[in-house]
């Protein structure tokens, strides 16, 4: 059986103005087409397995082939950037009288540290900086008596910044203020006089080295009386004036041998505590006076001689105003006065007694002052490191001055 396939082929006839298209039928046999097919599937066969072929190599080169890192998308941008051209900055610092601060120290500090500057005011107070980076800025502004301030602001590009005026503050000053008590100081002003002692020896309590000392509370004087009173030296002075009156059959009265010596030397240790504590303690308690006497030490040798004797009869009072001495002129008439309660019935003068004790006790003070002036102190070891540099007065109470007021009594007395 033939089997076959129809193609037609157009053909154009027709008259003018007129087309007819027939078609011519064309009748081709089947081993033809059978022929055709197989060369176009070969051919169709072979085109798909070399693009398969393409396929796989491009696959695999583009699974080996590494990485290549992506540019930034704003790189050109950021490369093409024109540079930022430099600021300048300058001010001028003044005083709250609007005077200008001369050597003011002014740090500019911006958001690239290692970029601050630092300048100095002139004469006139004015500063200035070159090649600052555009941005924010700030200057700390820094003088000597002065507060520190600050000042914030923004350069831009090629900008000459002109800093409103800045004033400077006065730096407050605080200072501590440390209150101490007269008292205290007093109490450690004594600890410094009980150390003084003549040769070492000899306590020399009732002297100040220190100028302007602080005034003793009452306690304070009875303190030294006590202590004075109690110092071995007093007995020990005491024995000596009596043994010196024995000897000269002073106050013939207390008799001779140990009951006379006993006498003796009771007196003379009563005469030296009562005048001590009258003159040095209770009297100076209610008059409010200084029993001290305060070393001089400048100024010619007749003035110093002159203060030392009239320091016999005036001081200083706890007020530091200079009055008469009433507490050691007092204190000797009550000395002298109790004395006639224990001297012997011959020699007691009554009046002429207790007024010749007095002035007796006076003398001796002042000749204890010119000592204390003059030769003690280059005696006395352990003296504070003060220089007298004003004057001050009070009554001596020393155990040299009561010295000099027994040898006065042993020249009373003599027979």
């Amino acid at each position: 059986m033939f089997v076959g396939r129809t193609s037609a082929k157009p053909r154009i006839t027709g008259k003018a103005g007129s087309r007819i298209v027939q078609f011519k039928r064309v009748t081709l046999g089947a081993g033809f087409f059978r022929a055709l097919e197989r060369n176009q599937i070969l051919r169709l066969l072979g085109l798909l397995s070399l693009n398969l072929f393409l396929c796989v190599g491009s696959v695999r080169a583009a699974q080996n082939a590494p990485s290549l890192p992506q540019e930034p998308r704003n790189a050109t941008s950021q490369s093409a950037a024109p540079p930022q051209v430099p600021a300048s900055v300058s001010g001028r610092v003044v005083d709250p009288t609007g005077v200008g601060v001369t050597g003011a120290t002014i740090a500019l500090a911006g958001a690239d540290r290692a970029a601050s500057q630092q300048a100095v005011s002139d004469s006139d107070g004015r500063f200035s900086f070159a090649d600052v980076k555009p941005g924010p800025i700030r200057l700390t502004i820094a003088a000597e008596g002065f507060a520190t301030q600050e000042f914030s602001g923004n350069a831009q590009p090629a900008q000459t910044l002109e800093v409103p005026q800045i004033t400077l503050s006065l730096a407050s000053v605080t200072t501590e203020v440390r209150v101490v008590p007269p008292q205290v100081i007093a109490e450690a002003q004594i600890k410094e006089q009980e150390k003084q002692r003549a040769l070492g020896i000899v306590p020399n309590y009732y002297v100040s080295y220190i100028p302007n000392a602080a005034p003793l509370v009452p306690r304070q004087k009875f303190e030294l009386a006590w202590k004075t009173m109690l110092d071995p030296v007093s007995f020990g002075i005491a024995g000596a004036v009596a043994g010196i009156q024995q000897a000269q059959n002073d106050f013939s009265g207390y008799g001779q041998g140990a009951q006379g010596y006993a006498k003796r030397f009771a007196a003379s240790y009563a005469d030296d505590a009562i005048g001590t504590f009258l003159g040095g303690a209770i009297f100076p308690s209610l008059f409010k006076q200084d029993p001290r006497y305060f070393y001089k030490g400048t100024g010619s040798k007749h003035s110093r001689l002159l203060y030392a004797v009239a320091n016999s009869v005036i001081c200083k009072g706890d007020n530091g105003h200079w009055q008469a001495n009433y507490s050691a002129v007092l204190g000797s008439l009550a000395a002298g006065g109790i004395s006639n309660l224990y001297y012997p019935s011959t020699d007691r003068n009554g009046v002429r007694l207790t007024f010749e004790n007095a002035l007796i006790g006076i003398g001796a003070n002042a000749a204890a002052n010119v000592l204390q002036e003059f030769v003690v102190r280059k005696l006395t070891p352990n003296l504070p490191s003060h220089d007298p540099a004003s004057s001050s007065g009070g009554k001596t109470r020393s155990l040299v001055g009561r010295a000099f007021s027994s040898l006065g009594s042993l020249m009373r007395d003599g027979d």
